[in-house]
């Protein structure tokens, strides 16, 4: 029984957070990788007030019911901020032109401070109809502008870390985040609890802590920086853009990917349909406070994923990304499956079992989006099928809310809400069975790898 002793708790705690200390990497990379953690600490905080289930609780509760606000234009709101993540995707290439032959570090920094001042000025948004579309766009702009910080910063990691130490850094920041967020989630859920006026108080704090982690991340220095702009801008602008047509090429010669992004299409079209229904059902007939909301949307799958990314990492090094999907679809299934049962049964001990089930489901999915598409692109053509992937997910992501509560608010009032989550649940199960198909049929060479 020695296995549950404080003494040994504490040492493994102890173990699992020297596994991020910089000294934990070789001393050329340690500098960057300090600057770049310490960051990643305080940043998340300012980001959780962006994150898009926390989002979509707070503008379901706090322009419900609001005179003047007609209700449809808070559902379709909800969905809004659901699909920001999602359609901030598409903006990716942008960011890509629009950086080549500047310094990188820099311009990360200004996109940070442009979220950081969205932010901030989401704090004085008037709690009426111009409020809520105000806060929308914020919302949106914010999450294209976080985009662009993604896009860049793969850059910096590319020349800052060698492709051994990569994978190891980026999960540990990913680990991080997740777990920063969860807090800045049960931060601002209990905020709005105590007050609901709090968040004019709080978002211009949580905009603080992203400034000051900006102050930290601008003393990151890109190795080779100057000889990287200087061959960029050699190259000519052209070479950082993606012609659109040229993803309908690929798609076009490579029938296998082809087919796998169109089950990923149907497969993703159900999970994104279900995050501004399950907002609205927890608001309308669990009648949830603002914490309780944004555990089951935000908290719980965060904490969850760094537990389950583990095992998913294990079974992804070991087979084709189609044999993974295969399996980790259902766990999509089970969740959509039980939040249908929780809105069926008025549960709220279903509806919480089903944000563990999707948090274990974004964990795979998390690593099936940044490294699925290796098992199809050969060497040189990775960023052209990547660039595939990230397009047609911005636009299902752009699509699957607004589709939902299109067909939701329709089924609530013909008292049908709940079967809503069925429809979703039958659309994964679509997905998978689709999956299942393809790795029966995969080509020789690759049914060797699953």
């Amino acid at each position: 029984m020695t296995v549950f002793s404080p003494p040994l708790l504490f040492q493994r705690l102890g173990a699992f957070v020297g596994e991020f200390h910089p000294r934990a990497l070789p001393t050329m990379l340690r500098t960057n990788y300090a600057h770049e953690l310490y960051s990643g600490m305080l940043m998340p905080l300012m980001l959780g007030a962006l994150e898009g289930g926390t989002m979509a609780i707070v503008v379901k509760k706090m322009f419900t019911g609001v005179e003047g606000v007609d209700p449809t234009t808070v559902d379709y709101a909800v969905a809004a901020v659901s699909a920001a993540p999602n359609v901030a995707n598409l903006s990716s290439f942008v960011w890509a032109a629009l950086a080549h032959g500047k310094p990188k570090v820099a311009f990360i920094s200004g996109l940070q401070l442009l979220t950081c001042a969205c932010v901030l000025l989401a704090a004085f948004v008037p709690v009426n109809t111009l409020g809520l579309l105000l806060l929308v766009a914020l919302v949106m702009i914010s999450r294209i502008a976080w985009t662009g910080v993604i896009t860049v910063r793969a850059v910096v990691w590319r020349h800052n870390y060698p492709r051994a130490s990569r994978a190891i850094i980026a999960g540990r920041m990913a680990t991080v985040q997740s777990l920063v967020l969860a807090l800045a989630g049960l931060l601002i859920g209990s905020a709005l609890d105590l007050r609901a006026d709090s968040f004019r108080y709080l978002f211009p704090a949580l905009a603080l802590t992203g400034v000051i982690a900006n102050s930290i991340w601008r003393k990151v220095r890109l190795r080779g920086q100057r000889g990287l702009q200087l061959a960029e801008i050699e190259s000519g602008s052209g070479a950082a853009r993606i012609d659109p047509r040229h993803l309908l090429h690929l798609l076009r010669d490579d029938r296998l990917y082809a087919r796998f992004m169109w089950w990923m299409s149907v497969f993703g079209l159900g999970s994104l349909m279900v995050g501004p229904p399950q907002v609205l059902v927890l608001n309308d007939q669990f009648h949830t406070s603002y914490l309780e909301g944004i555990l089951v949307t935000t908290v719980i799958p965060l904490v969850v994923m760094p537990l389950a990314i583990p095992i998913w990492s294990r079974l992804l090094s070991k087979q084709h990304v189609v044999a993974f999907r295969a399996v980790h679809g259902w766990t999509f299934v089970l969740g959509s499956g039980a939040i249908w049962l929780a809105a069926l049964l008025d549960s709220m001990t279903l509806m919480y079992a089903s944000s563990v089930m999707l948090g274990i489901g974004f964990a795979g999915g998390s690593l099936a989006w940044n490294l699925g598409h290796h098992d199809f692109a050969p060497a040189h053509r990775d960023s052209e099928y990547m660039a595939v992937h990230v397009t047609l997910n911005g636009i299902r992501g752009a699509i699957a809310p607004f589709l939902a509560v299109l067909l939701y608010d329709p089924l609530t009032r013909l008292g049908a809400g709940p079967w809503f989550f069925m429809l979703c649940m039958l659309v994964n199960l679509a997905g998978v069975l689709g999956f299942r198909a393809m790795r029966r049929n995969l080509p020789p060479r690759i049914a060797a790898e699953t």
